[in-house]
């Protein structure tokens, strides 16, 4: 009795009671240990990285049902040569494209109900080998409502079975007759992509440059495994959903700047009506020549044709945004000394009348020194007008449905580090000085540095938004996240500063640099990575730290693997804004149950041309590191898991056993 007690004490106990409403008896808790023991055994899922999408919807969405190359090499597999390449070519655009190559099949085709049962076949063929690694209850949870029993009795199909041959083939022949192919070829390549990808990693930054980050956030919602690793850019959106005046503004500059205003409007019903009213009245005279739209197709600034047609009422929006966003910056600069950003108020450096600006003792010409807004004696001072224009401004952000749902996807999703698997994620980079120790960083009398900074302000931005009790911490909260965006201690950052105001105002470009944080240099020492994942709690042998962030520079002769490979930088490079510096539309990066796999990317021309040419992404595989025994499911996070669940459940059993808690038969 004595050891039964100090085995079962009384908090064991009622758990125990509590997992006993779930597995009543000791058949259904021998059952699930068995279950979960079999499960361990599995190969690990695929885990998929990608990072810097930057609203670049279509090149994101071809690479997740893509996943990187994997559908293409599960047809590859499957098929070798008894299909040409023309065909296999067909066969992936059609996974990852159902509806679109249906119907362009349909215009060509003599024989549907022919070629719907051949393709059928193929894709049922290529669907049973993405579910090859599952246990049939996981992919049973996956399927579609509407073929669910079909899809399950066709999947488990066992090849160079005669007796079911038939029973298969009416199944197929049945689904062609009742004009149900199209749907169910749909479904069948939608599960496909959904079983290809166990775990999908986002590295940051989702928002600004490219058009479409609402429709990457509507995929993302929906998504059936996925976290999030903040950027500064995700950061800043959310700040300007949680309120935030000046990330409100940055993030509408931002959005002039790359004529993405169809964005707030259309795509999250952010009312700009206010804004463009205000900027004609107050900028109506103005040719706002700095403040040209700058697109990824070609258009910047001096581009008079285009500022003629289209630009000038966004270039008008643009500026006013702009000089509103300098102003309440000044705000927060004022209120937080610890941000160490005085360097950043420049409103009061201006001499009006001569428009021109002291800087570190040198005066420079304004490129532009019209400021109807500003009053010289107090240049940080909001009027009247501009304090209501906020106000709404603020009101259309916070109650714009859409931006609070995809901003509680980010936060439910997301946070500024995740380790998974013996992998250290996270955006940007950690604090450092020049040796390479990491930076203690002071916020409100405290200090912070590596994994405290990150756990310190992944709490401050959760205040930021959600703390509606104590509006002093909410407003910390915020000015914290705008910090995130910019200041030079931001982990997501990773600059010494952000110098918007001399790249909009004065031509000479060395005030133009930001300099990067030492991390970027220091990552490439093997030692100071092995400190960074102790600190984390991770044994550097076999763990990886993984960065988006900073665009790999191929064309200069850039690696991705630092370190010796222990640290990997998956810049997306999806936004066509950057492809002209990195040469390439950056890495992703596969993890599954035979290593390590980085992928480069060649930029993507459009949807349409990948469906009506069939033109999958170029890619090629840049590294591997491979796993000398095949990974199971029982080394990694979701197997001690699985392993702590099973424990409990044979602690059930000798509890059922000793009479302790009877058995509910």
């Amino acid at each position: 009795m004595h050891n039964q007690k100090s085995s079962f004490d009384p908090q064991l106990l009622k758990y125990l009671r509590l997992l006993a409403t779930k597995y009543p008896t000791i058949n259904a808790a021998s059952t699930e240990i068995i279950n979960l023991q079999a499960i361990l055994n599995l190969p690990k899922g695929t885990e998929h990285f990608v990072s810097d999408i930057h609203g670049a919807y279509d090149p994101f969405n071809h690479v997740l049902r893509n996943v990187s190359g994997v559908i293409k090499n599960y047809i590859e597999e499957i098929f070798g040569n008894t299909l040409r390449e023309s065909e296999k070519k067909s066969l992936a655009t059609l996974i990852y494209y159902p509806k679109h190559k249906v119907k362009i099949t349909k215009l060509t085709e003599p024989n549907m109900a022919d070629w719907y049962r051949i393709t059928l076949f193929r894709l049922i063929q290529v669907c049973k080998r993405a579910s090859s690694k599952y246990s049939r209850s996981k992919v049973r949870k996956a399927l579609p409502k509407d073929f669910s029993y079909v899809l399950e009795e066709l999947l488990q199909e066992e090849e160079h079975t005669a007796n079911k041959q038939g029973y298969y083939n009416e199944i197929i022949d049945t689904i062609v007759k009742l004009g149900r192919a199209e749907e169910f070829i749909v479904a069948i390549s939608d599960v496909t992509c959904h079983l290809a990808i166990d775990m999908l990693h986002i590295l940051g930054d989702i928002y600004d440059r490219g058009p479409d980050p609402d429709k990457i956030m509507d995929i993302l919602k929906d998504y059936h495994s996925l976290d999030i690793q903040w950027g500064n850019h995700d950061m800043l959106w959310m700040g300007a959903a949680s309120g935030s005046e000046a990330c409100i503004l940055n993030v509408i500059r931002i959005s002039a700047r790359y004529d993405n205003l169809n964005t707030l409007e259309d795509g999250y019903g952010i009312n700009l009506v206010p804004l463009a009213t205000f900027a004609i009245e107050n900028y109506s005279n103005d040719p706002c020549l700095y403040f040209q739209p700058k697109t990824v197709d070609g258009y910047k600034p001096g581009d008079i044709e285009y500022q003629e047609k289209e630009g000038t009422l966004i270039s008008k929006i643009h500026k006013a945004a702009a000089i509103l966003q300098f102003k309440i910056e000044g705000h927060i600069i004022r209120r937080n000394p610890d941000f160490n950003m005085d360097n950043r108020l420049l409103l009061d450096k201006i001499d009006y009348d001569k428009s021109a600006i002291a800087i570190e003792g040198k005066e420079y010409p304004l490129l532009d020194g019209y400021f109807p807004t500003i009053d010289p004696k107090d240049p940080y001072a909001l009027t009247v007008e501009e304090k209501n224009l906020i106000n709404k401004l603020q009101y259309s952000f916070q109650h714009s449905q859409k931006l609070q749902e995809h901003t509680r996807i980010l936060f439910s999703k997301g946070d500024m580090y995740k380790i998974f698997n013996s992998n250290l994620m996270f955006h940007g980079c950690l604090p450092m000085d020049e040796s390479g120790a990491l930076k203690r960083v002071k916020l409100k009398d405290q200090y912070y540095s590596g994994k405290s900074l990150l756990d310190i302000l992944n709490i401050k931005a959760r205040e930021g938004y959600f703390h509606n009790d104590d509006s002093k911490k909410r407003q910390e909260g915020q000015d914290l996240m705008w910090y995130l965006w910019c200041g030079p201690d931001s982990p997501l950052f990773g600059k010494n500063k952000m110098t918007t105001f001399e790249r909009y105002f004065i031509a000479d470009k060395s005030l133009h640099k930001e300099v990067n944080s030492p991390y970027f240099e220091k990552r490439n020492d093997k030692e100071i990575c092995c400190d960074i994942l102790r600190q984390f709690g991770l044994e550097p042998e076999g763990s990886h730290i993984i960065n988006g962030h900073v665009p790999v520079k191929v064309k200069k002769g850039e690696s991705p693997i630092k370190a010796d490979g222990m640290l990997l930088n998956i810049d997306g490079g999806f936004s066509r804004a950057y492809q002209e510096v990195t040469g390439i539309a950056g890495y992703t990066l596969i993890y599954n149950s035979h290593g390590l796999m980085l992928t480069s990317h060649e930029p993507f021309v459009s949807t349409e041309d990948a469906i009506k040419n069939e033109r999958d992404i170029v890619s090629q595989t840049v590294a591997v590191e491979k796993s000398p025994e095949r990974i199971k499911i029982m080394d990694t996070d979701k197997g001690n898991e699985l392993k702590s669940q099973a424990a409990d459940l044979e602690k059930l059993l000798e509890a059922y056993r000793k009479g302790l808690i009877p058995e509910q038969i």
